[in-house]
């Protein structure tokens, strides 16, 4: 399962880039910069009870925007006490039904698997399917836990792990977050599909270290 993901930076020391509305707009530029710079650019799995916040594209509050949001699915208000950071795509109509109407994508250029670094031909900027469940902090503020959709590993990927991300295309991006279109088995059934090239061509671009 995947615990490891990145914008910019990386085996390829990449700069950042924002060609994924909204992340192009000055407040999440701004957003954006500042998070690569506090955690070089890599989000990682810290545990059920570490605060462990990364941006997440979203339109629960209206518009589409940028916010940082807990990379571990709460429930009842408190991150869940089972493994809650990845959700498969073949049991988010039943398992994940309720954080499945709200919907987010995860920016990233790489993610790493079993060790192995994974990315686009060409470092393209990418868009990974996440699932979304708001919570009241003590101050009564609200913020967003989600976790990573993944899918049947494609191609490469299928050598390392049989999971991977579920990298959604970008004429999937306003259906994926559209809060008036159900979450539904016909919504992730035509996500995944339209996710194979992308799944087919993520391609290793670093190994394991010795």
């Amino acid at each position: 399962m995947c615990a490891s993901y990145g914008l910019g930076g990386g085996p390829h020391d990449l700069e950042l880039t924002f060609d994924l509305p909204p992340m192009h707009e000055p407040e999440s530029r701004a957003l954006l910069a500042e998070w690569a710079r506090q955690h070089r650019s890599t989000a990682r799995i810290t545990g059920r009870n570490a605060r462990n916040m990364n941006p997440l594209i979203h339109s629960g509050f209206g518009v589409p925007r940028v916010d940082l949001a807990w990379w571990w699915l709460h429930v009842g208000g408190a991150p869940a006490k089972f493994s809650a950071f990845n959700a498969r795509e073949d049991t988010l109509a039943t398992k994940w039904r309720d954080p499945l109407q709200r919907r987010a994508i995860i920016p990233a250029n790489w993610y790493i698997e079993k060790g192995h670094t994974f990315a686009l031909p060409g470092d393209e900027l990418f868009g990974i399917a996440a699932i979304v469940t708001p919570f009241t902090q003590a101050d009564g503020s609200t913020l967003l836990s989600y976790a990573m959709v993944t899918r049947a590993a494609e191609a490469e990927a299928a050598t390392v792990h049989p999971r991977m991300p579920l990298i959604l295309a970008r004429e999937s991006h306003a259906a994926w977050l559209d809060p008036q279109r159900p979450g539904d088995r016909a919504l992730v059934a035509e996500m995944v599909a339209a996710s194979e090239p992308l799944a087919e061509a993520a391609l290793v671009i670093a190994e394991p270290a010795a």
